[in-house]
């Protein structure tokens, strides 16, 4: 029996074609990017953003913000990311993205939110509440610690 391989969904090929946009747009800017450039992109790339993603996208660039000013916000495959010394520490995964149930807030390697030996590294979103921003907060300080 053959398998078929049908390699990457056209929304893959569509995120990879986003990050090639996004690495070109970092390179033509050089030297002389600037925070608010990669603020910029963020907050133009979530303003596109149909409901309810775009309110949860809104959302967490003020939580993260707030809580991590340090970090640079850029964009990565598409989506809204946050950077400590260039390495992604955190991201926005819109649901329409990949046309998924819920809209998830991931964390990369740098993120500091080891515990023991077994943690999440995601967290699914449908909708953020005060006591929702408290913890993603919290996460977000504990990600930059």
């Amino acid at each position: 029996m053959t398998e078929k391989h049908t390699g990457f969904t056209t929304d893959e090929r569509a995120a990879m074609k986003e990050h090639a946009k996004d690495l070109k747009t970092a390179a033509r800017r050089g030297k002389r990017a600037t925070q608010a450039d990669g603020e910029n992109d963020v907050l133009a790339k979530i303003a596109e953003m149909a409901e309810p993603d775009r309110v949860i996208g809104e959302r967490l660039h003020v939580v993260i913000k707030a809580n991590a000013p340090g970090l640079t916000p850029k964009l990565w495959y598409g989506m809204p990311a946050y950077a400590k010394d260039g390495k992604i520490v955190c991201h926005f995964q819109p649901a329409q993205k990949f046309k998924t149930r819920y809209a998830t807030l991931g964390f990369s390697d740098p993120a500091n939110l080891d515990d023991g030996s077994v943690w999440p590294t995601a967290y699914a979103l449908t909708e953020l509440t005060p006591a929702d921003e408290e913890r993603i907060g919290a996460l977000i300080r504990q990600a930059v610690s």
